[in-house]
């Protein structure tokens, strides 16, 4: 399922009206928008609430241990949530909004569960800051990202290609274990889905221009579209979390 960009936009009560095949189609692209950092902000308090009941309760023994070593249980919890998101996506057509909403909330709470164990490495009072840091770079991106005139398509390529590279980096510092190596790839992280942040926002106000809110199609893109901006919040956090996050 694709949107294409609107040829024009209105001001005003941030409506716009457009042709796409024949059909003229209403956005209401505050509408949306609200929609999408409304889910977001959902599934991150879903996150953080889970996370903070499997530290607290002591549920997370279940998953991993001390030394950092996973469980059969464990290793489940981590993988769920690509599954969860390989299924909102290749999905989206057949399910409906209501299904896509019980994914979302499942793919939050397994989420959760599965980054409860930064409890185990890092300090509450360092957790708390750095998602204070996390949380005030995400406003001012997602504000550039939806104010600036200038087209971010190339620069979103580029970050794509970046984040391409800090993966496989990932993957041979796993062998490695190179300090030097491991504190680039944070600093790489942060620059990248730091500049995701306002391409992914920009590219949702283009879809928000050409999706008539309130629609089953609407609230399905709206849905997918806090997905996107949740996990370049939650990617940057844990990026930030290895940089400036104190260990107990």
């Amino acid at each position: 399922m694709s949107i294409q960009d609107p040829p024009r936009l209105f001001g005003g009560n941030n409506t716009s009206e457009f042709t796409s095949g024949g059909m003229p189609i209403v956005a209401d692209e505050r509408g949306f928008m609200n929609a999408v950092f409304g889910w977001m902000a959902a599934g991150l308090a879903i996150t953080g609430a889970t996370a903070w009941y499997f530290a607290s309760s002591g549920a997370i023994r279940m998953l991993f241990s001390e030394t950092g070593g996973m469980s059969m249980l464990g290793w489940a919890v981590t993988l769920a949530p690509l599954a969860f998101i390989l299924a909102m996506n290749f999905g989206l057509q057949r399910m409906s909004a209501s299904n896509l909403t019980l994914l979302f909330v499942a793919f939050s709470a397994t989420m959760g569960a599965s980054l409860s164990s930064i409890f185990l490495v890092y300090s509450i009072g360092s957790i708390a800051q750095v998602f204070g840091i996390t949380a005030g770079t995400f406003l001012v991106m997602s504000i550039l990202g939806y104010t600036t005139s200038t087209d971010l398509s190339r620069l979103g390529s580029l970050l794509f290609m970046a984040l391409i590279g800090i993966l496989i980096a990932m993957v041979v510092n796993w062998f490695m274990a190179s300090q030097a190596l491991d504190y680039l790839i944070s600093i790489g992280g942060v620059l990248i889905f730091t500049g995701l942040i306002a391409y992914d926002t920009q590219k949702l106000k283009r879809i928000a221009a050409g999706v008539e809110y309130g629609s089953e199609t609407g609230k399905k893109l709206a849905l997918l579209g806090a997905t996107s901006l949740y996990l370049d919040f939650i990617n940057l956090f844990l990026f930030l979390l290895r940089l400036l996050g104190r260990r107990d």
